[in-house]
């Protein structure tokens, strides 16, 4: 049976010149499937959730939590179609909704928001850095290698909406003539906002247009806060930098809403009778079932029906998941131990990106330290913002374990070897 949720418009793909062949997998199926099957999928398996590659062996690292959230994200789907808006012929695509839930971290550098943080001031005078961008920019443009370097995916207009969490590019979100922290589109990305409303009327409140997105994109934004603000906390948990006596010691120094101090109490309870894991797997289960439908009217309502509707959450749902948030940033993100982690990344990544910024960026005449298929690339383009993208594609590419041997070899005497592959 067909879905009449999604039109010839949502299926549209980036370049229309471009056939898929059919076979028996939908658009979305084809699309989830070539997120799947990538090299930067996999590298998610050594990239920072909360510690480091290689820290436990117990903890989520960025490939977990994404399964975690594309599972989370399927379960919205079929729990919103027992909702009074859809029916069996016209519904939330699963597989659309997975391939957005899969993909949203593959932009990230490696270890964490913290080297985020980092490649974004590394790239301030060559246009910023951010991950759901660098996500973006993926799937659109460097996700395959290509006959003249790389290439992207040529994903449907409705993935490539999905994944846009922000749509205000780095120019237009300077504040007080500063450039922003996160939350923007890199500016040559306008194209892609020109695509997603394809000549619609623009929005009328630019200001909040990084708050207007698909309810595709709600429902995978939702999923992610369920997976890291339960799992993060759990994870602090059983990695000893979240006790019940620093919980205890958090809740006394706040001034808590009775609500949350009922949530503290049987958080506490669950730890002490040790099903702390059982009692958060249900908890996933009620933040699902958090999630409505609802109707919208915006300038895009009559164009599709991806923002005809929106999710709504319940705000009691939605104040839990901000106080689990909470507790994990003030007793885990914000204890010496992640700050020295994060200071070591911050170190390492920028000496590996001076490294190339000296021999790539200041000179055209450096010392070859890329890969050969890399450093033909990159000399090859001769506008130097350009090249400087081409940098950060490199770097932000990295594990966390390749990202540190790359500094070792750089910049270590004793560490390496001329038969190392770079």
């Amino acid at each position: 049976m067909s879905n009449s949720f999604y039109s010839v418009f949502d299926n549209h793909l980036l370049l229309e010149d471009e056939d898929r062949p059919a076979f028996h997998r939908s658009a979305f199926q084809q699309d989830r499937d070539r997120i799947l099957y990538t090299a930067y999928f996999r590298r998610l398996q050594a990239k920072t959730q909360v510690f480091f590659s290689g820290e436990y062996d117990f903890y989520r690292t960025r490939l977990t939590h994404s399964l975690e959230v594309a599972q989370i994200g399927r379960s919205i789907c079929q729990f919103l179609k027992s909702g009074e808006h859809l029916r069996e012929d016209f519904y939330i695509d699963s597989d659309l909704v997975e391939a957005i839930c899969l993909a949203h971290d593959i932009g990230h550098p490696p270890f964490g928001h913290a080297g985020e943080s980092t490649m974004n001031s590394l790239m301030e005078g060559y246009g910023g850095f951010e991950g759901n961008a660098q996500t973006l920019r993926i799937l659109t443009e460097i996700i395959y290698s290509g006959k003249m370097g790389r290439e992207g995916m040529n994903p449907t207009r409705a993935l490539v909406d999905g994944v846009m969490k922000y749509k205000k590019t780095y120019a237009d979100s300077f504040v007080n003539n500063l450039p922003p922290k996160n939350h923007f589109l890199f500016d040559e990305q306008r194209t892609y906002i020109n695509f997603i409303f394809d000549g619609a009327p623009s929005p009328p409140d630019l200001n909040n247009l990084n708050d207007f997105r698909s309810v595709e994109c709600q429902i995978m934004d939702w999923a992610d806060d369920t997976a890291y603000c339960i799992n993060d906390l759990l994870d602090g948990i059983n990695s000893g930098l979240i006790t019940l006596p620093k919980i205890e010691a958090w809740a006394a120094s706040q001034a808590l809403s009775s609500q949350d101090s009922r949530l503290i109490e049987r958080l506490l309870d669950a730890s002490r009778a040790r099903y702390l894991s059982r009692y958060f797997n249900r908890k996933i289960g009620d933040f699902i079932h958090a999630s409505e439908l609802i109707t919208r009217d915006n300038f895009m309502a009559t164009r599709t029906n991806r923002y005809k509707y929106g999710l709504k959450i319940d705000p009691g749902i939605r104040g839990e998941a901000d106080l689990y948030g909470q507790i994990s940033r003030e007793l885990v993100f914000w204890s010496p131990q992640i700050f020295q982690l994060e200071f070591k990344a911050d170190f390492i990544i920028r000496n590996v990106f001076k490294a190339f910024q000296i021999h790539y960026l200041d000179t055209e005449a450096g010392m070859a330290l890329l890969p050969e298929s890399s450093e033909a690339f990159v000399r090859g383009e001769k506008d130097k913002m350009r090249r400087a993208r081409l940098i950060c594609d490199y770097i932000s590419g990295m594990t966390d374990g390749f990202a540190i041997r790359t500094y070792k070899r750089l910049y270590d005497p004793d560490f390496g070897s001329i038969m190392d592959l770079v």
